[in-house]
Order: structure tokens, then C-alpha cells, then sequence
């Protein structure tokens, strides 16, 4: 069930009238009341005098068609304000230096549409929208054969890494980590004592060597005398 009110010729600009009107868009009627209610605005008022309009057309058609509505199950489903005739009220407003400045009276209409109807909201509060991997899945269901887009290309070759990479397994054995510290230690300390013998052995040139040569050949001799002494 639904019922529509208008209120044509309201003194305001429609900018003002605006204002006060989008606070019950889509609400409830007691709702709305309330909110006019407590509302500060002098749009305020003839507004909810046309939303009063609105609830007792439509409890009228609901009697009129054998109908029976609870009028508090109403909310407001369509309400907007257009800007109304001038009707040629001009004014003048004095201005510095002498001047005149025009000012013009404005008009608004006000249209309020009550509905009983439950509204269709999702769960999600937006319109679902298909993304570029479900549409790709639907074609190729579908056997159009189009192409995949390069996104969903991407994402494959992400997932197929991912499988690639196999899990370090990690074990929480105590005995296990100590013999392998104590190993990794016993490693370090000999190549430690193999580098400190390489750095510690002389090598000996070739120039070296023949200088040395005679010097042994002598003591060679004196070491052959003593014996047979």
C-alpha cells in the first residue's frame, strides 16, 4: 500500500527545505515524527504536516480497497522538494553607496510517498558485484572461450609457488640440539687448529734453499768426524 501528500507553494528556498527532508528518508513514520519534532528548522513544521497527510491517505485507500494497515508499519520511501514559482515578490535590499541590491522570495514544493511495503536490503547493505575471476570462471563455463584476465593469470602462478615451497619441519627434541651443538663445535675447533698450522709453516724458496746447502753439507762433516772419534 502506498500513499502520496504534496505540499506545493511553501514559503523557503527548496535548499533550506532540503536539509530537513533528507533526515527521514527511508525511515519509519514514528521516526520521523519524532526527528521533525526535535528538529530546530523552520521547514521542520510543514513537513511533518505533509507526512501526517501522506499516513492518513494511505490508512483512507487502505479502508477504501478492505484493506487492513497498522499506520505505524509505514516509512517513508520517497520524499523530495522542487523549487517553486517566484510568483514576481521581488524585493530591494539597500546596499553600501546608495545601492539597491534585488532579492527574490522563494517557493518550494514538498512530495512525500509512504509505502507499507517492507524494504529489500541485502545483507551486505551494497549491490553485489561480480569480480573479474568469477566473470573469467563464468566464461569459460559457459565455453565462450574467452580469455582469463592477467590478474587471475597472476594469482595462479602466486598459488602455484606457494605449493612448490614444502614446510621445514621443525623438532623440539633437547638431545637432538645438544649433539648438534656440540658436533657444530668440535667442527669449528678443528678448522680453527688446521688454519693456525698453515699460518705457522715457512716455506722456503728455491734461493733459499742453495744458500742453506753448504752450511748443512759442513756440519754433515763435523757430525761424521766426531763418530769415528
Amino acid at each position: 500500500m502506498e500513499a502520496i501528500a504534496k505540499t506545493r507553494h511553501l514559503k523557503g528556498s527548496p535548499r533550506k527545505a532540503r536539509l530537513v527532508i533528507d533526515l527521514i528518508r527511508g525511515r519509519n513514520v514514528s521516526q520521523a515524527l519524532a526527528i521533525l519534532r526535535f528538529t530546530d528548522k523552520r521547514a521542520a513544521d510543514p513537513i511533518a504536516k505533509t507526512l501526517r497527510s501522506a499516513i492518513a491517505n494511505a490508512t483512507f485507500q487502505a479502508e477504501k480497497q478492505n484493506i487492513a494497515i497498522d499506520p505505524d508499519d509505514l516509512f517513508v520511501k520517497t520524499c523530495f522538494v522542487d523549487m517553486g514559482a517566484h510568483k514576481n515578490r521581488s524585493r530591494m535590499r539597500p546596499a553600501p553607496q546608495g545601492r539597491a541590491f534585488r532579492e527574490q522570495r522563494h517557493y518550494c514544493h514538498i512530495t512525500i510517498l509512504v509505502s507499507s511495503d517492507v524494504p529489500k536490503v541485502e545483507e551486505s547493505g551494497k549491490p553485489r558485484v561480480k569480480g573479474k575471476k568469477l566473470l573469467a570462471k563464468e566464461a569459460l563455463a559457459s565455453g565462450r572461450g574467452e580469455k582469463i584476465p592477467a590478474a587471475t593469470k597472476a594469482t595462479k602462478k602466486a598459488e602455484v609457488k606457494e605449493e612448490a615451497v614444502e614446510p621445514t619441519i621443525v623438532v623440539n627434541d633437547p638431545v637432538a640440539a645438544m649433539e648438534n651443538t656440540q658436533a657444530v663445535k668440535a667442527e669449528n675447533a678443528q678448522n680453527t687448529a688446521e688454519a693456525s698450522d698453515a699460518k705457522n709453516v715457512v716455506s722456503q724458496t728455491t734461493a733459499e734453499r742453495h744458500e742453506t746447502s753448504p752450511a748443512d753439507e759442513a756440519q754433515l762433516n763435523i757430525n761424521d768426524e766426531l763418530e769415528r772419534q
